[in-house]
């Protein structure tokens, strides 16, 4: 297993689609709550939802990957860029 981070950034203007799809992506993650080691939103200047950070502990880059894909957030468009990064853990626990 390894260690990957998603950065994941809305498109502008777009918190309502963010809140439409909330519950099903909230959903989707506690349904992969196995790989998933830390999450939440990422906020704008005015503490606004405006993405997500992930880190994910899975087999490979190509799950992590897949992991995006499906996320209803991502298949309904919210995304504008999503970065995936290798990542390693030095301080701190991920639990």
């Amino acid at each position: 297993m390894a260690l990957f981070m998603l950065a994941c950034f809305d498109k502008p203007n777009s918190l309502d689609l963010r809140m439409a799809t909330r519950e099903a992506h909230l959903a989707y993650v506690r349904e992969n709550a196995a790989m998933v080691k830390l999450a939440g939103p990422l906020l704008d200047e005015a503490e606004a939802m405006a993405g997500s950070l992930f880190v994910l502990d899975c087999a490979d880059r190509a799950a992590a990957q897949a992991f995006n894909a499906a996320d209803p957030y991502q298949t309904a468009g919210l995304f504008g860029t999503v970065e995936i990064r290798g990542f390693k853990a030095t301080i701190g626990q991920l639990g």
